[in-house]
Protein backbone atom coordinates (compact mmCIF):
# COMPACT_ATOMS: atom_id res chain seq x y z
CA UNK A 1 0.00 0.00 0.00
CA UNK A 2 1.56 3.32 -1.22
CA UNK A 3 1.94 6.56 0.38
CA UNK A 4 -1.26 7.97 -1.52
CA UNK A 5 -3.24 5.00 -0.61
CA UNK A 6 -2.82 5.36 3.26
CA UNK A 7 -3.86 8.87 3.35
CA UNK A 8 -6.91 8.36 1.11
CA UNK A 9 -7.78 5.79 4.06
CA UNK A 10 -7.23 8.12 6.68
CA UNK A 11 -8.80 10.82 4.84
CA UNK A 12 -12.24 8.33 4.22
CA UNK A 13 -12.04 7.15 7.92
CA UNK A 14 -12.00 10.94 9.10
CA UNK A 15 -14.70 11.99 7.07
CA UNK A 16 -16.75 8.64 8.45
CA UNK A 17 -16.49 10.17 11.68
CA UNK A 18 -17.61 13.47 10.64
CA UNK A 19 -13.94 14.89 10.79
CA UNK A 20 -13.53 17.44 8.20
CA UNK A 21 -14.93 16.71 4.44
CA UNK A 22 -17.86 18.30 2.50
CA UNK A 23 -20.28 17.89 5.65
CA UNK A 24 -18.21 20.08 8.03
CA UNK A 25 -18.81 23.20 5.58
CA UNK A 26 -22.15 22.69 5.54
CA UNK A 27 -24.46 25.29 7.99
CA UNK A 28 -26.83 27.80 7.82
CA UNK A 29 -25.18 30.00 6.01
CA UNK A 30 -26.96 32.77 3.40
CA UNK A 31 -25.18 35.91 1.88
CA UNK A 32 -26.00 39.43 1.50
CA UNK A 33 -24.11 40.74 -1.06
CA UNK A 34 -20.67 39.89 0.39
CA UNK A 35 -21.64 39.70 3.73
CA UNK A 36 -21.62 35.79 3.96
CA UNK A 37 -22.26 34.05 7.36
CA UNK A 38 -22.53 31.19 9.70
CA UNK A 39 -25.42 30.42 12.01
CA UNK A 40 -23.65 27.48 13.49
CA UNK A 41 -21.53 27.94 16.74
CA UNK A 42 -17.76 28.43 16.35
CA UNK A 43 -17.25 24.63 18.06
CA UNK A 44 -19.76 22.65 16.18
CA UNK A 45 -22.51 20.95 18.02
CA UNK A 46 -21.83 19.60 21.31
CA UNK A 47 -22.92 16.14 22.28
CA UNK A 48 -25.63 16.62 24.56
CA UNK A 49 -28.78 15.48 26.16
CA UNK A 50 -32.25 17.10 26.99
CA UNK A 51 -31.40 19.99 24.35
CA UNK A 52 -32.31 20.10 20.71
CA UNK A 53 -30.98 22.40 18.27
CA UNK A 54 -33.58 24.62 16.93
CA UNK A 55 -32.44 24.01 13.15
CA UNK A 56 -33.94 20.53 13.47
CA UNK A 57 -36.96 21.76 15.45
CA UNK A 58 -38.07 23.89 13.07
CA UNK A 59 -38.39 21.68 10.38
CA UNK A 60 -41.37 18.94 10.53
CA UNK A 61 -38.32 16.66 8.13
CA UNK A 62 -36.21 17.21 10.82
CA UNK A 63 -38.74 16.18 13.68
CA UNK A 64 -39.35 13.24 11.38
CA UNK A 65 -35.75 12.33 10.95
CA UNK A 66 -35.38 12.99 15.31
CA UNK A 67 -38.82 10.85 15.78
CA UNK A 68 -37.66 7.47 13.76
CA UNK A 69 -33.85 7.54 15.11
CA UNK A 70 -35.91 7.47 18.85
CA UNK A 71 -37.98 4.55 17.70
CA UNK A 72 -34.88 2.33 15.90
CA UNK A 73 -32.79 3.43 19.27
CA UNK A 74 -34.83 2.27 21.55
CA UNK A 75 -35.57 -0.91 20.33
CA UNK A 76 -31.73 -1.40 20.35
CA UNK A 77 -31.70 -0.54 23.78
CA UNK A 78 -34.60 -3.01 24.40
CA UNK A 79 -32.54 -5.78 22.93
CA UNK A 80 -29.04 -4.78 24.70
CA UNK A 81 -31.35 -4.71 27.77
CA UNK A 82 -32.59 -8.36 27.88
CA UNK A 83 -29.11 -9.38 27.25
CA UNK A 84 -27.71 -7.69 30.39
CA UNK A 85 -30.53 -9.69 32.33
CA UNK A 86 -29.40 -13.36 31.36
CA UNK A 87 -25.61 -12.30 31.21
CA UNK A 88 -24.93 -9.71 33.81
CA UNK A 89 -22.82 -8.27 31.57
CA UNK A 90 -21.65 -4.48 33.01
CA UNK A 91 -19.91 -3.23 30.05
CA UNK A 92 -23.69 -3.82 27.90
CA UNK A 93 -24.97 -2.20 30.74
CA UNK A 94 -23.27 0.65 30.97
CA UNK A 95 -23.26 0.88 26.53
CA UNK A 96 -27.50 0.49 27.04
CA UNK A 97 -27.57 3.80 29.10
CA UNK A 98 -26.12 5.61 27.03
CA UNK A 99 -27.85 4.42 23.95
CA UNK A 100 -31.37 4.57 26.35
CA UNK A 101 -29.65 8.27 26.58
CA UNK A 102 -29.41 8.81 22.78
CA UNK A 103 -32.64 7.90 22.28
CA UNK A 104 -34.24 9.81 25.11
CA UNK A 105 -32.91 13.43 23.26
CA UNK A 106 -36.36 13.50 20.97
CA UNK A 107 -38.13 13.09 24.16
CA UNK A 108 -37.98 16.95 24.87
CA UNK A 109 -38.43 18.05 21.92
CA UNK A 110 -41.72 15.75 21.30
CA UNK A 111 -43.13 17.70 24.83
CA UNK A 112 -42.06 20.96 23.32
CA UNK A 113 -44.16 20.09 20.04
CA UNK A 114 -47.39 19.10 21.76
CA UNK A 115 -47.64 22.31 24.22
CA UNK A 116 -45.78 24.83 22.84
CA UNK A 117 -48.02 24.97 19.93
CA UNK A 118 -51.13 25.65 22.13
CA UNK A 119 -51.71 29.36 22.34
CA UNK A 120 -50.35 31.44 25.18
CA UNK A 121 -53.25 32.29 27.85
CA UNK A 122 -54.00 34.86 30.66
CA UNK A 123 -51.91 32.72 32.85
CA UNK A 124 -49.28 31.74 30.69
CA UNK A 125 -48.85 34.89 28.37
CA UNK A 126 -45.58 33.07 26.65
CA UNK A 127 -46.92 29.74 25.88
CA UNK A 128 -45.51 26.76 27.75
CA UNK A 129 -41.94 27.08 25.59
CA UNK A 130 -40.60 26.40 28.97
CA UNK A 131 -41.75 22.42 29.16
CA UNK A 132 -38.65 22.08 26.98
CA UNK A 133 -36.42 23.22 29.64
CA UNK A 134 -37.96 20.99 32.48
CA UNK A 135 -38.13 18.01 30.12
CA UNK A 136 -34.21 18.38 29.70
CA UNK A 137 -32.89 18.85 33.20
CA UNK A 138 -35.48 15.41 34.07
CA UNK A 139 -33.64 13.91 31.26
CA UNK A 140 -30.19 15.05 32.70
CA UNK A 141 -31.10 13.46 35.91
CA UNK A 142 -32.43 9.86 35.10
CA UNK A 143 -28.89 9.70 32.86
CA UNK A 144 -27.36 10.86 35.91
CA UNK A 145 -28.78 8.02 38.05
CA UNK A 146 -28.45 5.62 35.82
CA UNK A 147 -24.74 6.24 34.92
CA UNK A 148 -23.81 5.93 38.92
CA UNK A 149 -25.76 2.86 39.12
CA UNK A 150 -23.41 1.42 35.54
CA UNK A 151 -20.22 2.62 37.70
CA UNK A 152 -21.56 1.59 40.59
CA UNK A 153 -22.26 -1.89 39.29
CA UNK A 154 -18.85 -1.58 37.23
CA UNK A 155 -16.73 -0.90 40.16
CA UNK A 156 -18.35 -3.89 42.61
CA UNK A 157 -17.38 -6.33 39.55
CA UNK A 158 -13.97 -5.04 39.63
CA UNK A 159 -13.68 -5.47 43.31
CA UNK A 160 -15.55 -8.78 43.63
CA UNK A 161 -15.77 -10.36 39.80
CA UNK A 162 -18.37 -12.28 38.79
CA UNK A 163 -18.51 -14.99 35.81
CA UNK A 164 -20.40 -13.69 32.98
CA UNK A 165 -22.40 -15.98 31.04
CA UNK A 166 -23.80 -15.83 27.35
CA UNK A 167 -20.53 -14.15 25.92
CA UNK A 168 -21.90 -14.81 22.49
CA UNK A 169 -25.36 -12.75 22.93
CA UNK A 170 -23.03 -10.11 24.56
CA UNK A 171 -21.24 -9.73 21.60
CA UNK A 172 -24.06 -10.11 19.54
CA UNK A 173 -25.94 -7.45 21.59
CA UNK A 174 -22.73 -5.01 21.28
CA UNK A 175 -23.07 -6.12 17.64
CA UNK A 176 -26.84 -4.94 17.37
CA UNK A 177 -26.00 -1.94 19.69
CA UNK A 178 -23.64 -0.67 17.06
CA UNK A 179 -25.69 -1.56 14.12
CA UNK A 180 -28.44 0.28 15.56
CA UNK A 181 -26.38 3.53 16.17
CA UNK A 182 -24.93 3.14 12.59
CA UNK A 183 -29.03 2.57 10.98
CA UNK A 184 -29.53 5.82 12.81
CA UNK A 185 -26.33 7.90 11.55
CA UNK A 186 -26.83 7.21 8.32
CA UNK A 187 -30.42 8.08 8.30
CA UNK A 188 -29.73 11.06 10.35
CA UNK A 189 -26.68 12.12 7.67
CA UNK A 190 -28.96 11.53 4.54
CA UNK A 191 -32.12 14.04 5.70
CA UNK A 192 -29.26 16.34 7.36
CA UNK A 193 -28.13 16.35 3.76
CA UNK A 194 -31.55 16.95 2.25
CA UNK A 195 -32.57 19.47 4.73
CA UNK A 196 -28.82 21.25 4.51
CA UNK A 197 -29.14 20.98 8.59
CA UNK A 198 -25.14 21.00 10.00
CA UNK A 199 -27.35 20.14 13.52
CA UNK A 200 -28.58 16.73 12.17
CA UNK A 201 -25.73 15.85 10.11
CA UNK A 202 -23.51 16.62 13.12
CA UNK A 203 -25.90 13.87 15.54
CA UNK A 204 -25.45 11.35 12.54
CA UNK A 205 -21.62 11.50 13.38
CA UNK A 206 -22.66 11.16 17.25
CA UNK A 207 -24.68 8.50 16.26
CA UNK A 208 -21.50 6.51 14.48
CA UNK A 209 -19.16 7.44 17.19
CA UNK A 210 -21.47 5.92 19.99
CA UNK A 211 -21.65 2.87 17.78
CA UNK A 212 -18.06 2.65 18.19
CA UNK A 213 -18.53 2.46 21.67
CA UNK A 214 -20.82 -0.51 21.39
CA UNK A 215 -18.23 -2.14 19.76
CA UNK A 216 -16.26 -1.78 22.94
CA UNK A 217 -18.55 -4.55 24.83
CA UNK A 218 -17.44 -6.86 21.98
CA UNK A 219 -14.12 -6.59 22.77
CA UNK A 220 -14.47 -6.76 26.70
CA UNK A 221 -16.13 -10.10 26.02
CA UNK A 222 -13.70 -11.21 23.48
CA UNK A 223 -11.24 -10.71 26.30
CA UNK A 224 -13.45 -12.57 29.06
CA UNK A 225 -13.28 -15.58 26.49
CA UNK A 226 -9.48 -15.48 26.08
CA UNK A 227 -9.39 -15.26 30.19
CA UNK A 228 -9.44 -11.86 30.95
CA UNK A 229 -12.90 -11.93 33.35
CA UNK A 230 -12.05 -8.51 34.59
CA UNK A 231 -11.86 -6.82 30.51
CA UNK A 232 -16.35 -6.56 31.35
CA UNK A 233 -15.77 -4.24 34.29
CA UNK A 234 -13.05 -2.20 33.04
CA UNK A 235 -15.11 -1.34 29.47
CA UNK A 236 -17.94 -0.68 31.65
CA UNK A 237 -15.88 1.72 33.57
CA UNK A 238 -14.83 3.25 30.60
CA UNK A 239 -18.11 3.73 29.31
CA UNK A 240 -19.67 5.18 32.45
CA UNK A 241 -16.78 7.51 32.00
CA UNK A 242 -17.75 8.58 28.67
CA UNK A 243 -21.55 8.90 29.86
CA UNK A 244 -20.86 10.94 32.67
CA UNK A 245 -18.83 13.65 30.45
CA UNK A 246 -22.13 13.75 28.27
CA UNK A 247 -24.31 14.31 31.97
CA UNK A 248 -21.69 16.92 32.35
CA UNK A 249 -22.30 18.59 28.80
CA UNK A 250 -26.22 18.04 28.48
CA UNK A 251 -26.19 19.80 32.12
CA UNK A 252 -24.33 22.45 31.16
CA UNK A 253 -26.42 23.36 27.81
CA UNK A 254 -29.75 22.78 30.26
CA UNK A 255 -28.91 24.84 32.93
CA UNK A 256 -27.57 27.88 30.85
CA UNK A 257 -30.51 27.80 28.44
CA UNK A 258 -33.19 27.98 31.52
CA UNK A 259 -31.59 30.77 33.16
CA UNK A 260 -32.14 32.79 30.04
CA UNK A 261 -28.13 32.03 28.86
CA UNK A 262 -27.57 32.54 25.35
CA UNK A 263 -24.57 31.72 22.56
CA UNK A 264 -22.39 34.58 22.36
CA UNK A 265 -22.52 34.71 18.76
CA UNK A 266 -26.47 35.38 18.74
CA UNK A 267 -25.88 39.36 19.52
CA UNK A 268 -23.22 39.14 17.29
CA UNK A 269 -26.15 37.68 14.17
CA UNK A 270 -28.29 40.81 15.92
CA UNK A 271 -25.78 43.47 15.39
CA UNK A 272 -24.76 42.30 12.00
CA UNK A 273 -28.52 42.03 10.66
CA UNK A 274 -28.40 46.10 11.68
CA UNK A 275 -25.81 46.67 8.82
CA UNK A 276 -27.70 45.92 6.50
CA UNK A 277 -30.89 48.25 7.34
CA UNK A 278 -30.66 51.99 6.38
CA UNK A 279 -31.39 54.78 8.79
CA UNK A 280 -30.39 52.96 12.13
CA UNK A 281 -27.44 55.43 13.79
CA UNK A 282 -26.50 52.40 16.05
CA UNK A 283 -27.69 49.07 18.29
CA UNK A 284 -27.85 50.67 21.69
CA UNK A 285 -28.89 47.32 23.31
CA UNK A 286 -29.87 43.87 22.51
CA UNK A 287 -30.76 41.11 24.51
CA UNK A 288 -32.16 37.44 23.80
CA UNK A 289 -33.31 34.57 25.78
CA UNK A 290 -34.66 31.28 24.21
CA UNK A 291 -37.98 30.20 25.16
CA UNK A 292 -38.19 26.24 24.36
CA UNK A 293 -36.49 25.84 20.47
CA UNK A 294 -37.37 29.60 20.07
CA UNK A 295 -35.26 32.83 20.36
CA UNK A 296 -36.87 36.03 21.69
CA UNK A 297 -35.24 38.77 21.12
CA UNK A 298 -35.47 42.72 22.56
CA UNK A 299 -33.08 45.20 20.57
CA UNK A 300 -33.04 49.01 21.22
CA UNK A 301 -31.80 51.18 18.18
CA UNK A 302 -31.22 54.75 17.75
CA UNK A 303 -32.34 56.18 14.53
CA UNK A 304 -31.93 60.26 13.82
CA UNK A 305 -33.90 63.06 14.98
CA UNK A 306 -34.96 64.01 11.53
CA UNK A 307 -37.09 60.78 11.35
CA UNK A 308 -40.69 60.69 10.81
CA UNK A 309 -42.73 58.24 13.02
CA UNK A 310 -44.13 56.74 9.79
CA UNK A 311 -40.21 56.41 8.91
CA UNK A 312 -39.12 54.84 12.26
CA UNK A 313 -41.57 52.29 12.09
CA UNK A 314 -40.76 51.53 8.77
CA UNK A 315 -37.00 51.15 10.29
CA UNK A 316 -38.22 48.79 12.54
CA UNK A 317 -40.22 46.51 10.43
CA UNK A 318 -36.87 46.23 7.97
CA UNK A 319 -34.85 45.17 11.04
CA UNK A 320 -37.94 42.49 12.19
CA UNK A 321 -37.85 41.31 9.06
CA UNK A 322 -33.61 41.06 8.79
CA UNK A 323 -33.59 39.48 11.84
CA UNK A 324 -35.76 36.77 10.99
CA UNK A 325 -33.67 36.20 7.55
CA UNK A 326 -30.29 36.12 10.12
CA UNK A 327 -31.34 34.12 12.86
CA UNK A 328 -33.40 30.69 11.84
CA UNK A 329 -34.91 30.07 14.95
CA UNK A 330 -35.94 33.33 15.84
CA UNK A 331 -39.73 33.29 17.58
CA UNK A 332 -40.66 37.27 18.16
CA UNK A 333 -38.39 40.38 18.36
CA UNK A 334 -39.30 43.87 20.47
CA UNK A 335 -38.25 46.11 18.80
CA UNK A 336 -37.69 49.50 20.82
CA UNK A 337 -36.03 53.29 19.75
CA UNK A 338 -33.51 54.96 22.32
CA UNK A 339 -34.60 57.30 24.18
CA UNK A 340 -31.85 59.09 25.25
CA UNK A 341 -31.85 62.68 25.24
CA UNK A 342 -35.08 62.99 24.44
CA UNK A 343 -37.80 65.31 26.82
CA UNK A 344 -40.97 63.00 27.88
CA UNK A 345 -43.97 64.79 26.23
CA UNK A 346 -46.66 66.02 29.00
CA UNK A 347 -49.72 64.37 29.24
CA UNK A 348 -53.18 65.81 27.95
CA UNK A 349 -55.49 64.00 29.72
CA UNK A 350 -58.71 66.14 27.91
CA UNK A 351 -61.90 66.43 29.07
CA UNK A 352 -62.51 62.82 30.44
CA UNK A 353 -59.02 62.44 32.60
CA UNK A 354 -59.08 64.27 35.53
CA UNK A 355 -55.66 63.10 37.55
CA UNK A 356 -55.82 67.18 39.33
CA UNK A 357 -58.63 66.64 41.02
CA UNK A 358 -59.52 69.11 43.56
CA UNK A 359 -58.93 67.69 47.76
CA UNK A 360 -62.09 65.63 48.43
CA UNK A 361 -64.59 67.06 51.56
CA UNK A 362 -64.84 65.13 54.60
CA UNK A 363 -68.67 64.36 55.51
CA UNK A 364 -68.88 63.74 59.20
CA UNK A 365 -72.56 64.54 60.02
CA UNK A 366 -75.73 62.59 61.70
CA UNK A 367 -77.13 61.85 58.68
CA UNK A 368 -73.78 60.47 56.78
CA UNK A 369 -70.25 59.94 57.33
CA UNK A 370 -68.14 59.52 54.16
CA UNK A 371 -65.97 61.58 51.49
CA UNK A 372 -67.37 63.62 48.51
CA UNK A 373 -65.43 63.62 45.66
CA UNK A 374 -65.15 64.06 42.06
CA UNK A 375 -63.82 60.77 40.44
CA UNK A 376 -62.65 59.53 37.01
CA UNK A 377 -65.65 57.05 35.82
CA UNK A 378 -65.55 55.35 32.14
CA UNK A 379 -68.41 57.92 31.34
CA UNK A 380 -66.35 60.55 32.76
CA UNK A 381 -66.06 62.72 36.15
CA UNK A 382 -68.91 62.34 39.01
CA UNK A 383 -69.23 63.79 41.82
CA UNK A 384 -69.18 60.22 44.45
CA UNK A 385 -70.35 60.51 48.08
CA UNK A 386 -68.28 57.29 49.32
CA UNK A 387 -70.54 56.25 52.45
CA UNK A 388 -69.01 54.87 55.72
CA UNK A 389 -72.48 54.93 57.88
CA UNK A 390 -75.62 56.20 56.93
CA UNK A 391 -79.02 57.06 58.23
CA UNK A 392 -82.37 55.31 56.53
CA UNK A 393 -83.60 56.42 53.36
CA UNK A 394 -80.57 59.11 52.66
CA UNK A 395 -80.69 61.11 50.10
CA UNK A 396 -78.15 63.21 48.86
CA UNK A 397 -77.65 66.90 46.80
CA UNK A 398 -74.92 68.95 45.76
CA UNK A 399 -75.41 72.41 44.94
CA UNK A 400 -72.70 74.28 43.54
CA UNK A 401 -72.85 78.03 43.50
CA UNK A 402 -71.72 79.36 39.72
CA UNK A 403 -71.13 83.23 39.26
CA UNK A 404 -74.06 85.46 38.80
CA UNK A 405 -75.81 83.63 41.04
CA UNK A 406 -76.27 80.52 39.56
CA UNK A 407 -76.39 77.40 41.31
CA UNK A 408 -75.27 74.04 39.57
CA UNK A 409 -77.74 70.97 41.29
CA UNK A 410 -76.43 67.43 41.18
CA UNK A 411 -78.41 64.99 42.82
CA UNK A 412 -76.35 61.84 44.13
CA UNK A 413 -78.22 58.99 42.99
CA UNK A 414 -77.09 55.13 44.45
CA UNK A 415 -74.08 53.71 42.51
CA UNK A 416 -75.28 50.41 40.38
CA UNK A 417 -71.56 49.42 40.97
CA UNK A 418 -71.29 49.85 44.69
CA UNK A 419 -74.26 50.12 47.76
CA UNK A 420 -71.77 51.92 49.34
CA UNK A 421 -71.38 55.23 47.26
CA UNK A 422 -73.84 57.54 45.92
CA UNK A 423 -73.05 59.89 42.64
CA UNK A 424 -74.36 62.16 39.87
CA UNK A 425 -75.57 61.01 36.87
CA UNK A 426 -73.82 64.21 34.87
CA UNK A 427 -70.27 65.83 35.64
CA UNK A 428 -69.75 68.94 37.76
CA UNK A 429 -69.02 71.96 35.25
CA UNK A 430 -65.64 73.31 34.74
CA UNK A 431 -63.65 74.85 36.53
CA UNK A 432 -63.60 72.41 39.83
CA UNK A 433 -63.74 75.12 41.82
CA UNK A 434 -66.13 76.58 43.86
CA UNK A 435 -68.38 76.72 46.91
CA UNK A 436 -70.73 74.40 47.20
CA UNK A 437 -73.37 72.44 49.58
CA UNK A 438 -73.74 69.16 50.91
CA UNK A 439 -77.78 69.12 51.37
CA UNK A 440 -78.70 65.63 53.33
CA UNK A 441 -82.32 64.27 53.71
CA UNK A 442 -83.44 61.49 55.69
CA UNK A 443 -87.13 61.52 56.83
CA UNK A 444 -87.69 64.90 57.93
CA UNK A 445 -84.29 65.61 58.75
CA UNK A 446 -82.20 67.77 56.67
CA UNK A 447 -78.55 69.06 57.19
CA UNK A 448 -76.39 71.22 54.75
CA UNK A 449 -72.94 70.91 54.71
CA UNK A 450 -70.99 73.56 53.01
CA UNK A 451 -67.52 73.36 51.63
CA UNK A 452 -65.38 74.02 48.96
CA UNK A 453 -63.26 72.91 45.91
CA UNK A 454 -59.51 74.11 44.77
CA UNK A 455 -57.51 72.79 42.18
CA UNK A 456 -54.29 71.60 42.75
CA UNK A 457 -51.77 74.86 41.92
CA UNK A 458 -50.65 75.24 38.33
CA UNK A 459 -54.04 73.12 37.28
CA UNK A 460 -56.58 75.97 37.15
CA UNK A 461 -58.90 76.31 34.13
Amino acid sequence: MGPDDEAFMFTTIKEWLGFGGADALQGHGHGHGTHGHSHGEDGGHGHTHGVVDPSIATSERGIWAIKWSFVILAITAILQLIVVFISGSVALLADTIHNVGDATTAIPLWIAFVLVRRPATAKFNYGLGRVEDLAGMLIVLIILFSAIVAGYEAVNRLIHPQPITQLGWVAAAGIIGFLGNEIVAVFRIKIGREMNSAALIADGYHARTDGLTSLAVVLGAIGVYLGFPLADPIIGLLITIAIFGIVWQSARAVITRSLDGIEPGVADEVRHAAEHVPGIAKITDVKARWLGHKLHADVTIAVGNDKTLAEANGIALALREELHAHVAPLGSTTIQFDTAGVSAVAANHGDHGHHHAPDPFTVNSSLATGLLEIVDTPDGERMRLSIRSHAHGLQAVVNIKRPGGVIEALPLLPSATDHHAMQSAEAPAEPHEFDAELVLTAGDKVEVLPFRMEEPEGHHH
